[in-house]
């Protein structure tokens, strides 16, 4: 797919999922704008079609500044963005779970609000939300994480039938996927997923590319899940499976 003048927008773009996103979209010849709150060297930094604006999603008014420091319109919005405070078990405050939702659901909704009001999306423009199968299945502790991701996944297909005609909405929801740079994994880690290896922030980058390109233009409100079968598998304790593959 070529993204030449092409305009991509990420947040929380500087690390982890949301730089390989930044990074494939700049592969393919778009100009990306990343906001987050920790700045974006390396290779990004380097590219002469790459623009950042420190700041905290948040907060409302960073927002509003945001936008309006945009000096281009806007194909791609990726809401890629959010923190964890834990839950019930860690003491997860009325504030910082408050907090999660206003980075999680709450800014992703008021910067497409803004971007309409200023009509700064062009025409067959496209949002990518991204989740996580925790919107779908928990561990402990994870009450803050666990409803903003499950809030931007009711959020995609509510906008998406709000915005028809003008925005396609799709979101995807990850699950197991490696970030550090050198990880380590048993082998009982990859045989969790019936693809036989734990996730690349790769196989989350090129499905957001697709879900922006014409060829997904059927595509609309939907949550694709990427996690290799994991949440299709069931393992109980003590699943003799593990002992028979190994």
């Amino acid at each position: 797919m070529s993204c030449n003048n092409k305009h991509a927008v990420i947040t929380g773009g500087s690390n982890g999922i949301g730089r390989c996103i930044a990074e494939t979209f700049l592969r393919e010849g778009a100009a990306v704008t990343i906001i987050d709150r920790r700045a974006a060297g390396g290779n990004l930094a380097e590219s002469k079609k790459f623009c950042f604006f420190e700041g905290d999603i948040g907060d409302k008014f960073t927002l509003e500044r945001f936008v309006d420091s945009l000096g281009q319109p806007v194909d791609f919005l990726i809401n890629n963005a959010c923190v964890g405070h834990g839950g019930l078990l860690s003491g997860c405050t009325y504030d910082e779970f408050e907090y999660v939702q206003r980075v999680g659901v709450t800014a992703p909704y008021y910067l497409t609000s803004l971007m309409l009001q200023k009509e700064l999306f062009t025409n067959n423009a496209a949002i990518v939300n991204i989740a996580s199968t925790r919107a779908f299945q928990s561990q402990p502790d994870t009450e803050a994480y666990s409803a903003a991701k499950g809030g931007i996944v009711v959020l995609t297909h509510s906008m998406a039938v709000s915005l028809a005609g003008k925005v396609r909405v799709n979101c995807i929801s990850p699950g197991w996927i490696e970030t550090s740079a050198n990880p380590e994994h048993s082998e009982q880690d990859k045989y969790q997923h019936p693809s036989g290896r734990v996730g690349q922030m790769s196989d989350i980058a090129e499905m957001v590319l697709y879900l922006c390109s014409d060829k997904a233009g059927f595509i609309n409100g939907e949550n694709i899940t990427i996690d290799g079968g994991m949440t299709k598998q069931m393992i109980y304790h003590g699943d003799c499976g593990w002992e028979l593959k190994k």
